[in-house]
């Protein structure tokens, strides 16, 4: 009963003000634009901004410390995202794209903590709609849809981490410097790109994950590939989508996780992802010989996001993917959300270098060389199911991984309902999270111990 009063007594300061964002107007539901030639709509500037508070009540994994004092569970606040995005068409063939905010605000966060660009772009349209080229600082990226979403239009709590392949190692929140080609060609959707990636030392992301290589010394039979800190190879990307029925934008990289009905979309999709001697592994432990190992992705996906009743607004979506990833020997991932907690305890009998040590606050093992199963679905009750203050949106998805590093499957799964206050504009989320909790017990095996519970009360703005 704990569990539930926590979340509830959290998630109640979400609620007050509601009502008066049911009235957002429906001028801001495109953002703010400025057309630049009063002659011409085709030609604009637009201002769009994205919020989204967290209110959380975690059930922490075993070990878990909070500046150095032990905590079982957690009880906090944080601002999950802020996006400002500024877009335009400044010529018939001239287009522009910047996004600045910051990610994870948290109470353990810096205080006045700097906000980043995710987006710096311009791209010019060699041959209108087919082909256009593009430079910068961009997240034009595969291997799979939500391999850069759209903050504003994702119809579960969070979109799938993992398809986030190399996040803040290799990257810059999935951006990387380096120039882009898209385009439609009847049907088919296309964006390719080839980026210079950052160096791994200064990720933020590289932490747990050690910046020499991983390895177990009281198992000469195992090693554990990580990133390398060898300067970086270029990294090729690309994703390809046919569009069965209406055809979705390509002005920006990023994609929406819903229409709310406005579209009827059915989309099948494939990419990749490489990138040589992008990882590390000892071949030779005694000798301490390395080796190196490229990156290689592959996904398939389908997308499938439609009205179901126009009259009345009812809307089904649904999002399915199978990826197969190699990150070269072993290679696993361990990492949390908008982690609310500091670190891990050295438990007896663990090795430093083990996945326990990695796996606190609201961590998992989410990524890893293997392959994944991915699903979400939703549904969207009828415009005005409770009058004035909107509708409702009930939700789930689950990720299902087998990756080699572990001795058993990995699955976890979101369950929750969008109440749809204005539409995205304003959103209120309530979601259940349940998540492993694997233990290595430094002898090469790895098996989940045990399941988690968190539970999350997200409010979301946007325009």
């Amino acid at each position: 009963m704990n569990f539930k009063r926590n979340f509830l007594l959290t998630a109640s300061s979400l609620l007050l003000g509601i009502s008066s964002y049911a009235q957002l107007s429906d001028k801001l539901k495109d953002g703010i634009r400025v057309y630049t030639d009063t002659k011409d709509s085709s030609h604009f500037i637009r201002f769009n901004m994205t919020s989204q508070a967290w209110a959380r009540y975690t059930q922490n994994d075993p070990g878990t410390n909070v500046v150095g004092t032990t905590q079982s569970k957690t009880t906090d606040f944080s601002i999950r995202r802020i996006r400002f995005v500024a877009q335009g068409q400044l010529t018939d063939r001239i287009y522009f794209f910047t996004q600045f905010g910051q990610n994870n605000d948290t109470y353990l966060g810096a205080r006045k903590a700097g906000s980043f660009f995710h987006d710096v772009t311009a791209d010019y349209a060699f041959i209108k709609k087919y082909l256009s080229i593009g430079m910068g600082l961009n997240g034009w990226n595969g291997p799979s849809r939500f391999s850069n979403t759209s903050v504003a239009n994702i119809l579960v709590l969070d979109p799938p981490a993992y398809q986030e392949v190399t996040n803040d190692t290799y990257d810059q929140f999935v951006r990387r410097l380096g120039v882009y080609a898209k385009g439609k060609i009847s049907k088919l959707d296309y964006r390719i790109s080839v980026g210079k990636p950052f160096v791994s030392q200064t990720g933020s992301g590289i932490g747990a994950l050690k910046t020499t290589v991983d390895v177990n010394p009281k198992n000469t039979n195992t090693t554990f590939s990580t990133f390398s800190t060898l300067p970086p190879q270029m990294v090729y990307q690309g994703y390809f989508m046919w569009q069965f029925l209406d055809q979705e934008s390509n002005a920006g990289p990023s994609t929406n996780g819903t229409y709310l009905g406005k579209k009827k979309v059915f989309n099948i999709g494939a990419g990749f992802y490489y990138q040589d001697r992008a990882m590390a592994h000892y071949s030779d432990i005694a000798k301490k010989d390395t080796a190196y190992q490229a990156i290689q992705h592959f996904a398939v996906d389908l997308f499938y996001d439609v009205p179901v009743n126009k009259e009345k607004g009812t809307a089904f979506s649904l999002y399915a993917c199978y990826s197969n990833y190699n990150y070269g020997t072993d290679f696993l991932r361990v990492s949390g959300a908008n982690n609310g907690a500091s670190a891990a305890n050295t438990q007896p009998g663990v090795l430093n270098n083990s996945i326990n040590t990695s796996s606190y606050g609201n961590a998992y093992a989410y990524l890893g060389t293997g392959s994944v199963y991915y699903a979400q679905v939703g549904y969207k009750f009828k415009d005005n199911l409770l009058g004035e203050q909107g509708t409702l949106q009930p939700y789930a998805n689950c990720q299902l991984a087998n990756y080699d590093r572990l001795n058993q499957s990995m699955y976890v799964y979101n369950v929750g309902v969008n109440w749809l206050i204005k539409g995205q504009g304003a959103k209120l989320t309530f979601d259940y999270q349940n998540r492993p909790y694997f233990v290595d017990d430094g002898k090469g095996t790895v098996k989940q111990q045990s399941r988690l519970g968190q539970f999350v009360a997200q409010f979301q703005i946007a325009f």
